[in-house]
């Protein structure tokens, strides 16, 4: 989040210059992993990927004078996530989401799926939504859609998905064994 608010801060903050935007969000995402780095001695592979993505596609906006690279960037990073999730389970057998939340919920196999998949598709959704606004509306609407529609839809996405879920979270309280 810190490299995206700071992308919005300094396109408005320089009068919607989004050259210095994108500057100010490779710096910030360089900072990011430096001080995740430092402070842990571990990178998250996510944050690698769009530490990847934003200074190639970001570099290159500066270096062409081309915005049309770092409107890409969100599609590039969706479409990753779509794909590492889809080559996962079809390849290796392996869903992530169930890797990454089986300590918080316990669903059957079937449910399991269909939460990788619809994560598959919001990701693959989020990907043309980005490109569709970045390509159909002005520079200064799709920055703003970057930061909060972007956002929003993520935390509607996961709303959802949790009401959905809610059935098969036991609010029961467990036991200690003394």
């Amino acid at each position: 989040m810190f490299p995206i608010l700071l992308f919005f801060v300094a396109y408005y903050a320089t009068g919607n210059d989004i050259f210095i935007a994108t500057g100010v969000t490779i710096g910030a995402t360089t900072a990011q992993v430096g001080w995740t780095w430092f402070r842990h001695r571990k990178v998250d592979t996510m944050l690698w990927v769009s530490f990847a993505l934003v200074t190639v596609l970001g570099g290159a906006t500066l270096l062409l004078h081309n915005k049309t690279f770092i409107m890409w960037k969100p599609t590039a990073l969706y479409w990753v996530f779509a794909l590492t999730l889809l080559v996962a389970r079809l390849a290796v057998g392996k869903n992530l989401m169930r890797s990454l939340m089986e300590q918080q919920v316990q669903l059957p196999d079937p449910v399991w799926d269909k939460l990788l998949f619809a994560w598959i598709g919001f990701f693959l959704f989020m990907g043309g939504l980005n490109l569709a606004v970045a390509f159909n509306f002005s520079e200064a609407t799709w920055v703003k859609f970057k930061v909060f529609g972007g956002i929003g839809l993520m935390l509607a996405f996961v709303l959802l998905q949790g009401m959905l879920l809610a059935k098969y979270i036991d609010d029961t309280p467990q036991q200690k064994d003394n």
